[in-house]
């Protein structure tokens, strides 16, 4: 029994996480435009009505599947300041669990959490030159809302009072959130009036507002003053790369993510090949040994990961290595199923979690998937003054010990793990899916990509499933994994440990023979399909009143 409805349409559907961006999108369709459109109508308003995931001082990944049947990744993912350095954090640990952080979490909070931002210039980017729209109209619900304000769901609420005590720390964000001093409530309206009217600059100056423009001033001068890096020079040049996606064949299914500097299309590639030697249906969803498989994948995975997937103008990254069927067959070898084990990274490598998605496709042949963050939830914990926009702590991402394929470097790009994965049959697309949950991204959707394929699935059963999740320290079980399950895999030398939800809120789309879309998203967020059906009145027919031309039916 699942907790949400899917929703079935055939003329569009949109797949956020808040029924108001849904909304945004749904807009966009219903005026004519298409799905890109539609995904920019919907991240913009994200960013006013999911705040603490998504803004246009973050960065992320879109990938988009175009009428002709080309895959374009569109990567905006926010890059170091030119003046930051590999050494420029003290680190506290080099292990896990502690092995990211720093001393005074520098890296997490404050100025120097935050990267050179990327999506807003991507956003543009990707509209002018696929969508349909112009900015100023795209941007026209995301203006409204934050003008005359919405209501706050519980979601919201619950993210401010888990971090009232850093919000408190900015003005900003407290006036906005913490009105009178106290979280706002569920139900209480919100408005952000300074956000508003930087969003009309950017309707009015394009992406050029903040890359060349008053918003860029206003957060290059507050960087100045509270001992930032980002500069105006950082600022003018940023600029979106569009990437080839990674295609990994499973059972007959073409998977296709995003390339490095993400982790995911690598990285799903190669625990699908791993996986795929062995029969998952058989073993069952959720089962020790299925549990157990996954876990080991999911290791393997990150244990390869730490030294070989980054940004490719600063690593060499094994791609063809790491997606290759006779790769997987050496790393198969190394599993046993009756002991958990701890993971190296493969032969031949060396070393050189708070987001949204948005699913949207519309019924002339354009899919996007995209996965935007400002990365921790309220990003760096700060804004810049006077324009409501919320900082990235992107720099989180890198690794804060020197020396490592992962570790800061100037101009490099952020790794991260966001998957907006489409899947295809026979050239057709079968499926479209993304959530957020930062490390916790590529494991989900790997997992959601094997309960259709294998376990037999509905969408939305899909995208409910209980997950799991290691990078090799702890292994996180949802509620939904079976006490027998947990003690079998604390047997095999697992460290168990139970979680709430693993990884966000996931949004997808399934794709019919005939058209027909079918829209889902799960319990770990606000997620709300919205599909568009109907359409204009069948060519040539119209009203005619009593006295019009012969043979017409008069009014009733």
């Amino acid at each position: 029994m699942t907790e949400k409805h899917p929703v079935a349409a055939r003329k569009g559907m949109v797949v956020t996480n808040h029924p108001l961006a849904s909304g945004a999108g749904a807009e966009m369709l219903l005026a004519g435009g298409n799905a890109v459109d539609a995904a920019i109508a919907a991240l913009f308003a994200l960013t006013v009505v999911e705040p603490m995931m998504v803004g246009i001082l973050g960065g992320g990944v879109a990938h988009l599947r175009l009428p002709d049947g080309r895959h374009v990744v569109v990567d905006g993912l926010s890059t170091a300041p030119a003046a930051a350095r590999p050494d420029m954090y003290r680190t506290v640990s080099d292990v896990l669990p502690d092995y990211q952080e720093t001393e005074g979490r520098r890296n997490h909070l404050g100025p120097l959490a935050m990267a050179v931002p990327g999506a807003l210039r991507a956003w543009c980017h990707t509209l002018s030159a696929y969508g349909t729209l112009p900015l100023a109209e795209v941007l026209e619900p995301a203006i409204r809302l934050a003008a005359r304000g919405w209501r706050a769901t519980p979601y919201l609420a619950d993210s401010v009072g888990d971090n009232a005590r850093e919000l408190a720390t900015d003005p900003g964000l407290a006036a906005v959130f913490l009105p009178g001093g106290a979280p706002v409530r569920a139900g209480e309206r919100v408005v952000r009036g300074d956000y508003a009217e930087s969003l009309r600059l950017v309707a009015r100056d394009g992406a050029e507002a903040l890359h060349d423009g008053p918003l860029g001033e206003a957060l290059a001068t507050h960087m100045r003053a509270a001992g930032g890096l980002i500069t105006a020079a950082d600022l003018r040049g940023v600029a979106p790369v569009e990437r080839e996606p990674i295609r990994a064949l499973y059972r007959g299914y073409e998977v296709i993510g995003p390339p490095p500097p993400s982790s995911a299309g690598v990285h799903v590639a190669g625990m699908l090949n791993l996986l795929e030697g062995y029969d998952l249906r058989a073993l069952g969803a959720g089962t020790p040994d299925g549990v157990h498989l996954l876990a080991e994948a999911l290791k393997m995975a990150f244990a390869d990961r730490a030294v070989a997937t980054a940004d490719p103008a600063f690593v060499a990254v094994p791609v063809g290595l790491l997606t290759s069927k006779a790769y997987a067959a050496a790393r198969r070898a190394e599993v046993s199923m009756d002991r958990a084990r701890d993971w190296a990274p493969g032969p031949g490598l060396l070393e050189s979690a708070n987001t949204t998605h948005v699913t949207v496709a519309d019924d002339r042949g354009t899919i996007v998937s995209s996965t935007q963050t400002i990365n921790s939830l309220f990003g760096a914990r700060f804004t810049v003054p006077g324009t409501g926009m919320v900082a990235n702590n992107y720099m989180y991402n890198f690794d804060p010990h020197p020396g490592r394929a992962l570790s800061v470097a100037p101009g490099k790009r952020v790794f991260t793990s966001m998957a907006p994965t489409i899947v295809l049959r026979d050239g057709a697309p079968v499926m479209a899916l993304g959530l957020p949950g930062g490390l916790r991204i590529f494991g989900s959707a790997m997992q959601a990509v094997i309960n259709l394929i294998d376990h037999g699935m509905s969408l939305q059963e899909a995208v409910e499933a209980p997950r799991v999740w290691t990078q090799g320290h702890l292994l996180e079980l949802e509620p939904g994994i079976s006490a027998e399950t947990e003690a079998a895999l604390v047997a095999r030398g697992h460290r168990v440990e139970r979680v709430r939800a693993v990884g966000g809120g996931m949004g997808a789309i399934a794709f019919g023979p005939e058209g027909e879309m079918t829209g889902a998203a799960c319990w770990r967020a606000d997620g709300t399909p919205v599909g568009i059906g109907g359409g204009l009145a069948r060519a040539g027919v119209r009203f005619l009143p009593e006295g019009g031309p012969a043979g017409a039916t008069p009014a009733a």
